[in-house]
């Protein structure tokens, strides 16, 4: 929670202070934007730590007028880190029936630019994946109806929890589905792998099928 006196007060977007704190990540002020300004140096901290592999950065925002839940990614010159950070979405969309794959998008919009995901998207290497959850204030449509399901605080938890069973999925932690074939990032240099489990280099997948979504879908997105 990075706006807890703007939210006190029952703002939505500014600060005490009237600022739209992600728009200030490329350079906040301690003394103006002193959450950020202190989440900012602890993440890069901990990317200067060669004992700590930071994989995921997500911010989590409501959102005014879209429906459903939703991404933002970021867009990369190299094709394979691009189509690798479409698989957590997919994922969650896959247990998550009021998240919407088809309202996920990537972008480099320069109006974004000093938001948290643009930034931290081209300050860490491409092992980390940045993406901004948006989440609407109102109500969500399940696939195939056409009916609005209005959002309830259990229902926000609910999407929370579904966000929690992506990472087992992502990290073939979860023993009740079947295991899904998922490009997983090389080691940053100088970085060991975890003696639990074993680290497979990206692009190396196999034709296993999860739920009602392939690995070719997985890796093939449309923007």
């Amino acid at each position: 929670m990075l706006n807890p006196d703007g939210v006190y007060l029952g703002n939505y977007r500014c600060s005490l202070m009237g600022f739209d704190l992600n728009r200030h990540w490329l350079d906040p002020s301690p003394w103006a934007h002193p959450t950020l300004h202190g989440v900012k140096q602890l993440i890069i901290q901990m990317y200067n730590d060669p004992k700590t592999s930071l994989e995921f950065y997500i911010d989590i925002h409501a959102h005014s007028t879209m429906m459903n839940g939703f991404m933002y990614g970021n867009i990369f010159e190299d094709e394979e880190r691009f189509q690798r950070q479409a698989v957590f979405p997919k994922l969650l969309c896959q247990n998550a029936e009021d998240f919407s794959y088809s309202s996920t998008s990537f972008n480099r919009d320069a109006v974004k630019a000093g938001t948290g995901r643009r930034f931290l998207g081209g300050l860490l290497d491409h092992t980390s994946y940045c993406y901004t959850l948006e989440v609407s204030f109102y109500s969500y449509i399940i696939g195939g109806t056409t009916a609005a399901v209005p959002y309830t605080e259990e229902a926000y938890m609910k999407l929370g929890r579904n966000v929690a069973r992506t990472f087992l999925d992502y990290y073939r932690l979860n023993p009740m589905v079947e295991k899904v074939a998922i490009p997983m990032p090389r080691l940053r240099p100088g970085a060991e792998p975890e003696a639990s489990g074993e680290m497979r280099p990206a692009g190396d997948t196999a034709n296993l099928a999860y739920r009602r979504c392939s690995a070719a879908d997985l890796i093939n997105i449309t923007v």
